[in-house]
Formats: structure tokens, C-alpha cells, sequence
């Protein structure tokens, strides 16, 4: 059995707070620098020149891509032979989002309820989810995530006679309906599957997805299908009309039940921002 202190986690949250929130992951941005070149509006080309350049000199300033600094979701994954001492886990996590958003000085947008809006003014508390795997490692991910966006997403209980087509339709006419408010070009993730509250979860788990393709080629197929739908809108960067909607879909599935075909849809926008760490 391995010991890891929740010092190491605290530490850790915070360093990830405030690198996510000025770093993009590597593959958003050669995504986003991919885009300039297979986007057919000089409008839509200029504006996301201006979104390269903007994560280009938050990188060499060090200050956030996006004043909307976002909700600290954390993932973590646990190896089942690592045993947690020094303290609590949640208030570990809690504590590193706290002075990861004050130290770097971050814009906190947490209310402590949700109809009384008192803003907590420290970005706590944190959404987390723990997850179990094997070994004695604990990974972790920070995934601030703005509300611009989140506030598009959708689910959707269809029933089992549900086809590709009708999934397919409803994650493009998702984001058809979104237009300009999640600030595209967009990354969309996908839940399938599970139940009510577990798909949620997949679409967002589907945002910080590190592999480029599905490993599953029928889910690869449908994420292709899904893109270029998507880019058809016309809906373009920042709304300003284009074909680059979309960086990219990534699709989540998960066993459900025979009566049931739960469908959820993240909505990420051009700075989709997550980092992690392997402790």
C-alpha cells in the first residue's frame, strides 16, 4: 500500500488551477492554429487569428485566455493501493482550488447557493469526481470550466428505437441552437449512455478526453459524422458565419439500461482548458 499526504494534492490543485486557466492543452491549440487553414470565411480567418494570438500572449504574460476563469471541476482517479493520510480529500481539493484562484489571481464566480448568490469569493467549492482504477498512482485533472458555454449544454432521455441519425441530429441541432454564446469554434463532448446523471457526467468527462480519435472506430465514425454536420451550420467563429463550428466531438459511451438511451451534450468552448498530473 503507497501513502500520499493530501499536501500533495493540495499542492498539486492549485498548480493546476492556475496552469489550465493560462495553458491550453496542446491539442486545442494545434486545433484551433489548424483551423485558420480550413476555414473559407476571411472574417471567420481573421477572428481566429485574434484567438491564436489571444492564447499566444496569455502563455508569454501569464495571465488567464479567459476572464471567465470557470468552475474547478476535478477528476481524479484513485489506484486502489493508495491510502490518503494528513487529512480530509475534499478539503484538500477545496483548499488548492482556493489558493490556486487567489494566488493567481483569478476570477472567483462561485455562489455559495444557488437562488441567495452570495459569491463565496475564493471559486469553492470545487465539482468532484473520484473515480477508482488499479495501481498506486492518483491522476489528477482540473478542468476550469466557464459558464458561457456549460450554459448550452443539453440531455436528452430517447427511448431504444433511437437511430445514429436521430443522436447525430440532435448533438448539431445542440449546438445550431447555441450560435454565438458558447464562443466558437466549440469542442463538443458527447455522453451515450448510463443513466440520467451518469451520461451528464460522460459529456463533460468527454471534454478532457487526451486520445485525438475515439478508440471505439463505430464512435469515430460518429464523432466524424457529428463534426462536419456541425460545420455545415455556418454558424462560424464566434458566430460571424464560417465552416469551423467545431474543433472537434468527442463521444463517451457507457452500458444503459434496455429501456432507455440517455444522450447528453457538453458544449466546450475555443478554450476547452484542462491539465493534470500523475502523483
Amino acid at each position: 500500500m503507497r501513502t500520499i499526504s493530501v499536501e500533495q494534492v493540495r499542492q498539486a490543485v492549485k498548480e493546476l488551477c492556475i496552469s489550465a486557466n493560462v495553458h491550453l492543452p496542446q491539442d486545442v491549440k494545434e486545433s484551433m492554429q489548424q483551423s485558420i487553414q480550413n476555414e473559407i470565411s476571411p472574417l471567420g480567418r481573421e477572428v481566429l487569428c485574434d484567438l491564436c494570438e489571444n492564447f499566444l500572449q496569455a502563455e508569454q504574460l501569464n495571465i488567464p485566455v479567459c476572464q471567465d476563469t470557470g468552475m474547478a471541476v476535478v477528476f481524479i482517479e484513485m489506484g486502489q493501493e493508495v491510502l490518503f493520510v494528513g487529512g480530509d480529500l475534499n478539503d484538500a481539493v477545496n483548499q488548492g482550488v482556493r489558493e490556486g484562484y487567489l494566488e493567481g489571481r483569478l476570477r472567483c464566480s462561485i455562489v455559495k447557493d444557488p437562488l441567495r448568490r452570495e459569491n463565496t469569493n475564493d471559486n469553492t467549492p470545487a465539482i468532484l469526481h473520484l473515480c477508482m482504477v488499479p495501481g498506486d498512482k492518483v491522476k489528477i485533472t482540473v478542468a476550469p470550466k466557464g459558464f458561457g458555454s456549460e450554459n448550452m449544454s443539453k440531455s436528452r432521455m430517447f427511448t431504444p428505437s433511437t437511430t445514429e441519425e436521430d443522436i447525430i441530429r440532435f448533438v448539431t441541432e445542440c449546438v445550431d441552437a447555441a450560435g454565438s454564446n458558447p464562443c466558437p469554434p466549440v469542442i463538443v463532448g458527447v455522453g451515450i449512455g448510463g443513466d440520467f446523471e451518469y451520461c451528464a457526467y460522460l459529456s463533460k468527462k468527454a471534454l478532457v478526453r487526451e486520445n485525438p480519435d475515439n478508440p471505439d472506430p463505430f464512435y469515430c465514425k460518429m464523432e466524424q459524422q457529428m463534426l462536419e454536420r456541425i460545420n455545415r451550420t455556418g454558424i462560424g467563429p464566434q458566430g460571424f458565419g464560417g465552416s469551423v463550428t467545431a474543433l472537434k466531438v468527442n463521444i463517451e459511451a457507457y452500458p444503459t439500461h434496455i429501456a432507455g438511451l440517455p444522450v447528453c451534450v457538453n458544449m466546450g468552448c475555443h478554450v476547452t482548458r484542462h491539465q493534470h498530473t500523475v502523483l
